[in-house]
């Protein structure tokens, strides 16, 4: 509103600058000289009144712009003693300068707490310019950290800690490293974090120091106490159906010597199951040894296998327990000539492990049923292992791949993500779908050679 005013202003200031050169200018064609006479001051008054409003308001304008420079928000132009002209000018500056000022403040109060707060945190926080290394930032715990009460450039780091000095300048935005600091006759490992930022054409990083020592020591310790359960859980798995299979063959043995006349039927059922029981023995102590070096593993050793003879080893080894629990289970291949490229024994071990999680599900049913089958879709070979049980909570369904994720009291929660691994190892992938008290459909899906 109060610009408008001036634009007024300096509207009618032209308007009756034109009036005034018109009416000269017709004078001096009429020869009415008296009237120019009349009107030359008047138009000379009216250029000196532009030309001094120019003057004032440009001065104005001037001191403005120089409290804004030196962020003088602070300084006030008197409105009520000044021209008419310049009132609408200097409230206009005291509205602006008020407003700086109140951001210049909320400025200031988010500074102290940014910096309240980065001197609180355990994390060491340190940032530099990266074209001159000179420090901008490094709060207390940095220097509690690496025993240095200051630091003036990045590059004075390297006489007191080199190898550290050298992984900061390495590491890119974006990029995290562990490395270790000596400190008091001793070592602790830190995690560095990099990013970096630009502010009035400079660049600067931050690397954020993270003492995970304890966190180390703490994890190792835990994951030795859940690798014992993992080991146990896994071979507890395979051992139970071959200490089942081999109570069936024992039936079978002793029904033998009651009917001798089913001794050749009976022989071959039990060359088959003594031939499953050492195959999946082999698997199992493939498994530990595979489990045992898991960290250092990087490939596998597949092979070319038919699908149905995956099922029909599973099959075997698992039969007992359906019967014993009067499961319905059925194995649905349309192609008996479908293969895959993978290690058996431990997409066996992936399969026992559904089929048992599938068994626990259905139960509770009335009419348990599990189903595998398999089929090539879009050049992949997908196998699915699906029951009518329980199903899975949608809260959760996202969470059971997770390592020692479990829902069951016996549970240690490993077995879904040992599966997960295995089928990376194998360049494949694992999903689930599921829905409450209707069934799940557990997905593997494999790269067709």
């Amino acid at each position: 509103m109060k610009f408008k005013r001036i634009g007024l202003q300096i509207f009618l200031r032209t308007l009756f600058m034109f009036a005034a050169l018109l009416i000269a200018s017709i004078a001096f064609i009429k020869q009415w000289y008296w009237l120019d006479f009349i009107m030359l001051p008047v138009v000379a008054g009216l250029f000196y009144s532009y030309y001094a409003f120019y003057k004032k308001a440009s001065l104005e304008v001037q001191q403005f712009v120089e409290s804004v420079h030196y962020r003088d928000f602070t300084r006030y132009f008197e409105v009520k003693k000044a021209p008419t002209e310049l009132q609408p000018f200097r409230s206009g500056f005291n509205e602006i300068n008020t407003t700086f000022k109140s951001i210049s403040k909320e400025k200031e109060t988010q500074f102290l707490h940014l910096k309240s707060i980065l001197e609180i945190v355990d994390t060491g926080i340190f940032s530099y310019e990266m074209n001159t290394g000179e420090v901008l930032w490094m709060n207390e715990s940095l220097k509690a950290l690496l025993h240095i009460p200051y630091l003036k450039t990045v590059h004075s780091l390297e006489k007191r800690n080199e190898p550290l000095y050298q992984e900061i300048i390495r590491l890119s935005a974006g990029q995290k490293a562990v490395t270790t600091i000596s400190k008091d006759n001793s070592s602790f490992k830190v995690l560095l974090s990099a990013t970096m930022f630009e502010n009035e054409g400079h660049t600067f990083k931050l690397i954020a120091f993270q003492n995970i020592n304890e966190a180390l020591d703490e994890g190792e310790s835990k994951a030795w106490q859940k690798l014992l359960s993992v080991m146990t859980h896994e071979i507890m798995n395979s051992v139970a159906p071959i200490s089942s299979l081999a109570e069936t063959l024992k039936g079978r043995i002793a029904d033998t010597s009651l009917h001798p006349e089913n001794y050749k039927e009976a022989l071959t059922d039990i060359e088959t199951g003594i031939s499953t029981i050492k195959k999946r023995s082999e698997g199992l102590l493939k498994f530990t040894e595979t489990y045992r070096n898991l960290s250092k593993i990087n490939k596998i050793n597949p092979s070319k296998v038919l699908v149905m003879e995956l099922f029909g080893h599973v099959q075997q080894l698992m039969q007992p327990n359906i019967d014993k629990r009067n499961i319905d289970f059925e194995i649905i291949l349309k192609d008996p000539m479908l293969s895959v490229n993978v290690d058996s024994g431990l997409i066996e071990q992936v399969l026992i492990n559904l089929l048992l999680n599938a068994m626990d599900a259905v139960k509770e049913s009335i009419t348990p049923k599990i189903t595998m089958n398999a089929e090539t879709i879009n050049n992949r070979v997908i196998v699915k292992v699906s029951d009518n049980g329980t199903g899975i909570e949608a809260e959760i369904l996202d969470k059971i791949f997770i390592p020692f994720f479990s829902t069951k009291k016996t549970g240690n929660g490993i077995g879904l993500s040992l599966c997960k691994q295995v089928m990376m190892l194998h360049r494949g992938y694992i999903s689930v779908k599921s829905v409450q008290n209707q069934g799940t459909v557990f997905i593997l899906s494999f790269e067709q050679e």
